[in-house]
């Protein structure tokens, strides 16, 4: 699985926007198809109406001359034709006759119907007393209506489809400034707790440097080496909030960055967190191996894939740390991540196993690293059997 599109809004918002717009689209097509299809049907109706009109009036004339065709024996040699359409005159049974028509008619349900491009006015003879005959007026449909209906359609369709556009955005931007609020109402907490966490943080960071240096007893030693761990753990966690609220405004210096000196010593400050957990490290790493990225953002990305092989670990674990030209990988024999989370594990605030503290913003800012650097990320992983996730260059 790879990680691709991170950006600083959470990949949820942008799901949910596809999902809205998805059904917006269908509903839409389906108006517009709706409406398309009324509207055809109605162009349809005026025309056979129009030619209904035309052949009845001519009916009007060419009946008494059929009547007298009938009345004087049925020739079929001298079946009257009419000048206007052609005719046909089926039986009782709805068999031809008799007629010269283009397109045999089939169905006598309908008064006026359309046929292959040919329109059909069927006449039943007996209400004018000529017994159970039908007599069929048959003309060619133009179809002019046809490129008339399509040319509105098209007019008008494209009309209504910018309006849909433009109320689907309307409701977009409605249908996501709850989501975009709660977002900004987080962010603006999150905001308001770092600024609150940096002096307390710094100062306990530093006076636990300064007994550190001192000789202490070593169950003092023990209780201030505990302290350092969770204060380190909360200046980790302070370091990503600042990096994910200030990284429009943070200084970018890439340059030709010594990967493997960063990662060794990256290893050794999660060093307190390793041996409290008692897991057992792995190493595989290159010398000199070269990236060229900003240092504060190479350091967030190594510390979050590293806090989170440690923190999502077992007690006892394992955790392999390999580093070679163009790829770092680490490994961890952890809880795993369930195979429905894997695609959304990228996202900002999401936790695959909310038993664990956290934000869950540490793998957002991996992913939006990686996008910055065009790293490619891929993540392998199993439930209660751990996970890897390997970061790759050019």
């Amino acid at each position: 699985m790879s990680a691709i599109n991170a950006s600083g809004i959470s990949f949820a918002k942008y799901r949910t926007l596809r999902s809205f717009l998805a059904l917006y689209g269908v509903m839409s097509v389906l108006i517009l198809a709706l409406v398309g299809t009324l509207y055809y049907e109605s162009m349809k109706t005026q025309m056979l109406s129009s030619h209904r009109l035309a052949m009845q009036l001519q009916s009007e004339s060419y009946v008494p001359r059929l009547k007298a065709w009938l009345e004087n024996g049925i020739d079929l040699s001298t079946f009257p034709e009419d000048l206007a359409y052609r005719t046909a005159l089926y039986g009782y049974d709805q068999e031809l006759l008799v007629g010269n028509l283009r397109q045999s008619h089939y169905n006598f349900d309908e008064n006026i119907a359309l046929h292959n491009g040919f329109v059909h006015l069927i006449i039943p003879l007996s209400p004018y007393g000529l017994g159970e005959y039908y007599l069929v007026f048959e003309t060619t449909d133009d179809e002019l209506w046809k490129s008339q209906t399509l040319r509105n359609a098209l007019l008008f369709g494209s009309a209504l489809f910018l309006l849909f556009a433009v109320l689907g955005f309307t409701l977009s931007r409605l249908f996501l400034r709850p989501m975009n609020d709660a977002i900004a109402l987080l962010d603006d907490f999150i905001k308001d707790t770092t600024h609150e966490l940096n002096t307390p943080v710094s100062a306990i960071l530093t006076n636990i440097e300064a007994l550190q240096e001192s000789e202490l007893p070593p169950a003092a030693a023990k209780k201030l080496n505990r302290i350092a761990i969770a204060s380190r753990t909360i200046s980790t966690l302070y370091d990503d909030l600042t990096y994910l609220i200030l990284n429009h405004d943070l200084a970018v210096r890439d340059t030709q960055l010594d990967l493997s000196a960063l990662l060794n010593e990256r290893l050794e400050y999660f060093r307190h967190r390793i041996e409290q957990k008692q897991i057992t490290l792995t190493l595989d790493i290159d010398p000199e191996v070269i990236l060229f990225i900003d240092t504060t953002k190479a350091t967030r990305l190594v510390d979050n894939l590293l806090s989170n092989a440690i923190k999502y670990n077992k007690m006892g674990g394992g955790i392999t740390v390999a580093l070679h030209p163009g790829r770092l990988c680490i490994e961890d024999n952890g809880i795993g991540i369930p195979e429905t989370m894997i695609a959304r594990i990228f996202e900002r605030y999401t936790r695959a196993d909310k038993s664990v503290g956290g934000f869950g913003i540490g793998l957002h800012i991996v992913a939006m690293i990686a996008k910055e650097y065009h790293l490619h990320i891929d993540v392998e992983s199993e439930e209660k059997k751990g996970t890897k996730i390997c970061v790759e260059w050019k």
